[in-house]
């Protein structure tokens, strides 16, 4: 099959709020080989792993213990049948979680590494906070400037914070729920076209998660890291790493900061990109670059007709 040159392909891999009943399935039945790949997952978790992704329930695969692995193997699984095809990305980046899922597919980590750690990342998270105690919602048609403002004023009654700068009029605020609560009502007296709240079980990337990202460091200090094979734009500086050292501080990092995603798509654009491939279910990314990068080409890779299609545009 061609190879296609790494002179303008992006990586990009999804975090919590694509997960589905259901994802991977398709994949599954069509490439027997992920079985091995699903299996292995499901020893290091204890559980089925494709039982939760494709029978759910999704009451389950909704809280972010149980998340968080199931989109990394998911993730995971769509690119293993894409690599084959030799795409060579230039640069890859991930949102949030999403970011483990890149680590792998540069080689910063081994698949079954990744999985426990983001496992114990997705417990620590769920401890750090009271369950019911903390929410996630998006903010709609509003400046950066303004978000932060409303951020500052709702925090008198608790702790809220910008998590997610997702795309131009989109930012995801998190927090304890009285003060997301607030921040809603602050911001729709200064033009918020719409407030949604979101399925991920704890406000990660604001303080709140300073406690989990000091458990989750011993754990990235406990097993082997490779220097990436392709750079990463890291979430919380949205730069170019591929030092193992520099991959560990980030992932610490990342917890407690907020996800610079438009920094990050501007920088793989200044990087030469111009294609971006979604790889893992949904098309949340797909649509946030949209609004960043009007004029770059978007595919996926989530089932084998995506996979098809996107294998047709990249010439493979």
């Amino acid at each position: 099959m061609a190879q296609r040159g790494a002179q303008d392909v992006g990586l990009v891999f999804p975090g919590q709020g694509s997960q589905v009943v259901g994802m991977g399935r398709a994949l599954y039945e069509a490439y027997p080989e992920l079985k091995r790949l699903y299996d292995e997952a499901s020893v290091v978790l204890g559980y089925d792993c494709a039982a939760l992704c494709f029978e759910g329930p999704a009451e389950r695969l909704n809280l972010t213990e149980y998340t968080q692995p199931a989109l990394l193997v998911t993730s995971i699984a769509a690119w293993r049948v894409l690599e084959p095809a030799g795409i060579k990305p230039v640069v890859v980046a991930g949102h949030s979680l999403g970011e483990y899922s890149a680590l792998v597919a540069a080689g910063g980590l081994s698949f079954g590494d990744a999985v426990a750690l983001v496992q114990k990342r997705g417990r620590y998270m769920s401890e750090a906070v009271a369950p019911g105690s903390g929410l996630v919602a998006a903010l709609l048609g509003l400046t950066t400037d303004v978000v932060e403002e409303v951020c500052r004023q709702a925090s008198s009654v608790g702790v809220v914070a910008p998590a997610n700068y997702n795309s131009p009029g989109q930012i995801v605020i998190a927090g304890e729920k009285a003060a997301v609560e607030r921040a809603i009502e602050v911001a729709k007296t200064k033009g918020c076209k719409r407030a949604i709240p979101l399925p991920v079980s704890v406000p990660v990337h604001t303080p709140l998660m300073q406690q989990a990202a000091d458990r989750l460091a011993v754990d990235v200090a406990s097993i082997p890291w490779s220097d990436l094979k392709v750079p990463l734009i890291n979430n919380v500086e949205a730069k170019a790493i591929t030092k193992a050292r520099d991959v560990q501080s980030s992932l610490i990092r990342q917890l407690p900061s907020p996800v610079l995603w438009i920094d990050t798509i501007r920088t793989m654009a200044s990087m030469g990109v111009a294609t971006f491939v979604e790889v893992g279910p949904g098309t949340v990314l797909t649509g946030l670059i949209k609004r960043i990068l009007p004029e770059a080409k978007l595919l996926q890779v989530q089932d084998p007709a995506t996979l098809r299609a996107t294998l047709n545009a990249l010439g493979g």
